[in-house]
């Protein structure tokens, strides 16, 4: 089910109630929250399909570990927020970041091409191309080159590889229409932001 962020459905507050976000995925009448809680719900209850972690236990705790680095270093960046001094501090870090993930799958998923996951995408794969597969739209609005093909060609053919999956491909926005949603949330943070100082 859609969600309109702006106009919060009485499920949502309902299913998450303390976060109050998307996704929440209801199962049996039971909601289960958060992205990365969900993609080890599914791989853990549908164990017929393709796993999403891999079974041996320090593959699957490297996995872990760059989803973590993921969330907190990559995906938590406030791109989009960040104005002057603070924004070019902000893509900094990010490029930098990206160039530490760069590493780590040099080292902890050599090999395993196109995906992280080997041959489909799987956990690590899901939680970062979420957000890495519309870099192109983040990159238009802070007018920065944030994926740089040279620095980072094992992302950058990650990001492409995980762009033209068929089943990713049909879930990706229209560059357009992520552009104006993303602008439209910065201009409501600025707004909320506004309102809170006030």
């Amino acid at each position: 089910m859609l969600e309109d962020l702006g106009n919060k459905s009485e499920s949502l507050l309902q299913y998450n109630p303390v976060h109050k976000k998307v996704p929440v995925l209801v199962h049996n009448g039971k909601p289960i929250a958060e992205s990365a809680i969900i993609l080890e719900y599914i791989d853990d209850h549908w164990n017929y399909a393709p796993k999403l972690l891999p079974e041996d236990p320090y593959e699957r705790a490297m996995v872990r570990f760059w989803a973590n680095f993921i969330d907190e270093k990559i995906l938590s960046r406030p791109l989009v927020m960040s104005e002057g001094e603070e924004k070019a501090e902000v893509i900094k870090e990010y490029i930098e970041n990206v160039s530490v993930l760069e590493e780590g799958i040099k080292r902890d998923f050599s090999g395993k091409s196109p995906f992280f996951n080997c041959e489909t995408p799987g956990y690590l794969d899901l939680v970062l191309g979420s957000s890495a597969c519309s870099y192109r739209a983040i990159e238009e609005i802070t007018g920065a080159k944030l994926i740089i093909p040279e620095i980072h060609p094992l992302f950058f053919d990650w990001v492409t590889a995980m762009k033209t999956h068929p089943v990713v491909k049909e879930t990706i926005p229209l560059h357009e229409g992520l552009v104006n949603r993303v602008l439209q949330y910065k201009q409501q943070r600025a707004l909320e932001l506004s309102n809170t100082k006030a």
